[in-house]
């Protein structure tokens, strides 16, 4: 099911939280189904999986099925409009955006451990943002 950004009160408040704009950072080059993004966020399944509810309904999230799992990824129509906006507010999130990055790396390298199987089509696809 592909949704379409309605408009820009959809998109602002798919935005206007703080654990959505972690885990839209989270899922911007990098794949991840909930359960992942729970533990990396130190939250409740039921509560990232409401969230991403909200991000996907706003048309911001591409996502794959694989096994029982779906994994969403930021579509690349917005990244480069996310990006500037993480820019543009960086110094205020910093902090816990890198605590939620090392998480992330250390969440991937157990994937293979997990009950995760990882995306097929969803692949990294590190950019380098300017």
């Amino acid at each position: 099911m592909f949704f379409v950004m309605e408009n820009i009160v959809t998109f602002s408040r798919a935005l206007a939280d703080a654990t959505r704009w972690r885990i839209v950072r989270l899922v911007m080059d990098q794949a991840l189904c909930v359960c992942e993004l729970a533990d990396i966020l130190e939250m409740p399944q039921s509560s990232v999986s409401s969230h991403v509810q909200v991000i996907r309904k706003a048309g911001l999230l591409e996502s794959e099925k694989c096994e029982k799992w779906t994994y969403f990824r930021i579509d690349r129509r917005y990244r480069k409009l996310i990006a500037s906006l993480e820019k543009f507010f960086a110094e205020s999130d910093a902090a816990i955006l890198a605590t939620d990055a090392a998480r992330s790396l250390q969440r991937l390298a157990q994937r293979e451990d997990s009950c995760c199987p990882g995306p097929k089509s969803l692949t990294s696809r590190r950019t380098t943002r300017s």
